[in-house]
């Protein structure tokens, strides 16, 4: 099995329709116990039997490939459900097993090439959006956060009361945005991407900012300020400043801090960050928006090396982005 983006399942799907090869969606809608993916999880299959995704780790794949098949030659929408037993958790790395459900969309006849087209183009631009499914009739929409702000806050697909309506929430990938090419930027940027997020870095300083030094980086050169308005902050993006030089800090911040970034953190000690609040003040920032920032940036994990800096680092992100921490 190919292992591909998670928030490109879709796309895949729709290329594969649209190139004639036949394609079906699954998608994790319900699970129990230690079931092997989270709700939402999906896996597309092709025509002639590809896939890309993953709804259980390896040990229903083949089930779900021989159903989806079956679907395109008699399309309609159909709920699979499995039971993992432990036997099959183990040997795909799990500690028990569990249960998940599986609902199965062809693209075209029951997921409409329009849907996954908008679905598609949301996610191309960072848009929010929510595929709402009777899972029992297997017709759908599209809908913004506004119709279900609490599951986007939580990131949380699932079922609605009525036990049909299925809600797939397609957020973009949270965002981590790193002012500064220093060494612990070198130790951050790759263990966010490993956890998922999209990463950036910025820093006008060629010394730094080298391909020698960042050499799988996206790298913008331009002034922190600039760089940051062009990349359009928005509530799933964190950004964070390591420079310790006010001149490239400060303006990064002045952006940060007014905008929907869910986590804006700055380098420096509690001495550091005194001086700091002081220019933000005096430069126009509110009291509201620079007691927004976190500084000392990081969980306090009494961290000393570069490596222990950047896991202080990701872990307050993650934890402010999951609500575990203000």
């Amino acid at each position: 099995m190919v292992q591909f983006d998670p928030d490109a399942i879709g796309e895949i799907a729709l290329k594969w329709h649209r190139e004639g090869r036949g394609a079906v969606l699954a998608t994790v809608v319900q699970t129990w116990g230690s079931a092997p993916r989270p709700v939402g999880s999906q896996l597309a299959v092709s025509g002639a039997g590809e896939i890309a995704g993953s709804v259980s780790g390896g040990c229903v794949e083949g089930a779900v490939v021989v159903e989806a098949l079956e679907l395109l030659e008699n399309p309609s929408a159909k709920m699979l459900e499995f039971g993992v037993s432990d036997e099959d958790a183990f040997a795909v790395g799990l500690a028990c097993g569990g249960t998940i459900r599986v609902f199965l969309e062809p693209v075209g006849s029951v997921l409409s090439e329009e849907i996954l087209g908008a679905i598609v183009s949301a996610q191309a631009v960072r848009r929010p959006v929510a595929y709402v499914v009777n899972t029992a009739s297997g017709e759908g929409h599209v809908a913004g956060r506004d119709a279900f702000p609490d599951r986007f806050l939580r990131d949380q697909s699932g079922f609605e009361d009525d036990g049909e309506t299925f809600v797939a929430v397609h957020n973009p990938p949270p965002r981590l945005v790193v002012v500064g090419a220093v060494h612990i930027a070198q130790n951050l940027l790759p263990m966010a991407r490993g956890a998922g997020f999209d990463v950036t870095l910025i820093d006008p300083r060629d010394a730094f900012a080298s391909r020698s030094r960042f050499p799988d980086e996206a790298i913008s050169d331009a002034w922190p300020d600039e760089a940051l308005n062009a990349l359009a902050l928005d509530a799933r993006t964190a950004v964070v400043t390591l420079t310790h030089d006010p001149k490239l800090d400060d303006p990064a911040l002045m952006v940060a801090l007014t905008s929907s970034a869910f986590y804006v953190g700055s380098l420096g000690s509690m001495r550091t960050h005194a001086k700091r609040v002081e220019r933000l003040s005096k430069a126009g920032l509110t009291q509201a928006q620079i007691a927004r920032l976190h500084a000392p940036v990081g969980l306090d994990i009494k961290a000393r090396s570069p490596g222990e800096i950047a896991v202080s680092i990701l872990a307050e992100v993650i934890a402010v982005m999951r609500g575990a921490a203000e």
